[in-house]
């Protein structure tokens, strides 16, 4: 295991644990300047465009908790099991849980060059919406 990776993981996880709109401006210091990144909903290649993302998604959202898990290092890939709980503004008043997993490979300076973070939009976001919730859950019962 590279100590540098390891140590510049464990930044990031306390980095994530932490994230809010106070300090989303330090993101560059986690992830390379043309860092590729992509989850259910997104796909962008720089890190500025990534703090964008998650300034928006901040913005939408009250009480955001990222919970690390789990982490695997492996040379300079990393892989993170995480719950991301919040609530959202609009739409939901009791805490929302987000259950997923991130790929991550880190440049030698350790910082985060590719990111691609895998979890289920239906079971963890779409059944959990009001209106949307009731049709999905009903399609998952006609299907299963």
């Amino acid at each position: 295991m590279d100590m540098d990776h390891a140590a510049a993981l464990v930044r990031l996880t306390r980095y994530y644990e932490s994230l809010s709109l106070q300090n989303i401006g330090s993101l560059g210091e986690f992830y390379t300047p043309n860092a590729y990144f992509r989850n259910p909903f997104n796909e962008v290649r720089t890190s500025a465009e990534m703090a964008h993302i998650f300034r928006r998604l901040l913005m939408h959202i009250d009480v955001p908790r990222i919970e690390i898990t789990a982490t695997i290092l492996q040379s300079n890939q990393a892989f993170l099991v995480w719950n991301f709980r919040c609530r959202l503004k609009r739409w939901h008043e009791d805490e929302l849980t987000i259950r997923g997993a991130s790929h991550l490979r880190l440049s030698n300076d350790g910082r985060v060059a590719y990111q691609r973070d895998y979890w289920d939009v239906a079971e963890e976001l779409y059944e959990k919406l009001p209106m949307l919730g009731r049709l999905m859950r009903w399609l998952k019962r006609r299907m299963c």
